[in-house]
């Protein structure tokens, strides 16, 4: 996808339409699930606990929901992040997005990581839903970064995903590259946590990201259309 030629519509079923807040009350979550109801988004991404409530609110509009599991530190067992992955997707989640355990990782435990990703895939294709890992790269270095992204290219995902939105920093234009690069088309890329413009979305795109995690969509919309609009006149 090129950001100078991307369409509104293109645009608009990127969107991971984010609401990770803790405090999300009902309100809120309504309010969510309207906005990505109306503008044709691809996804709401909440926490797994109003799963069942927003998958309610958006039967039959085509938007997804999306169950954010382990999140965001990831620090859960295996056995833990696979039964609310299931319960997750018995309440009605079309996709998953699971952080790994950054600690395994840094011990250089990628055998673990393999295990843990093989594991939440297998649930997430019994279950007929869209799985991402996230693996929260404002810790990592870039070859810790590579080396996850070689395992997931076996693992088979269907996304890899910058950042929770929660950790130090969030995407990063030069980290999505490197990402798509060594997972070639065997794997898609999400970007995530900060991308609250449309030049910082451009940029995600432009890197190789085929989805936006945001809390910023309508902003972002926003800015898109005055632009679009300035080069027509």
């Amino acid at each position: 996808m090129n950001s100078k030629t991307i369409t509104r519509e293109q645009l608009c079923g990127m969107f991971d339409h984010t609401c990770l807040k803790p405090f999300a009350d009902r309100k809120m979550l309504e309010e969510l699930c309207r906005q990505a109801k109306d503008g044709r988004f691809a996804m709401v991404a909440i926490n797994s606990a109003p799963v069942s409530f927003c998958s309610k609110l958006l039967k039959g509009t085509g938007v997804h929901v999306g169950a954010a599991i382990s999140f965001p530190l990831g620090q859960t067992t295996i056995e833990t992040k696979v039964f609310e992955t299931q319960k997750a997707i018995e309440d009605g989640a079309d996709e998953i997005d699971y952080v790994i355990n950054i600690g395994e990782l840094k011990n250089g435990n990628y055998s673990y990581i393999k295990k843990e990703m093989e594991s939440i895939v297998k649930v997430c294709r019994d279950g007929n839903v869209l799985c991402k890992v996230i693996f929260e790269n404002c810790y990592l270095t870039r070859e810790e970064i590579k080396k996850t992204a070689e395992i997931a290219k076996e693992a088979g995902p269907d996304f890899i995903k910058t950042s929770t939105g929660f950790g130090t920093s969030g995407a990063d234009a030069s980290d999505v590259r490197l990402m798509k690069e060594t997972v070639g088309d065997h794997v898609k890329v999400k970007a995530a946590g900060g991308i609250r413009s449309w030049e910082v979305c451009r940029q995600m795109i432009d890197a190789g990201a085929e989805r936006i995690g945001t809390s910023s969509s309508l902003e972002i919309l926003k800015e898109f259309d005055m632009e679009r609009a300035s080069a027509d006149n």
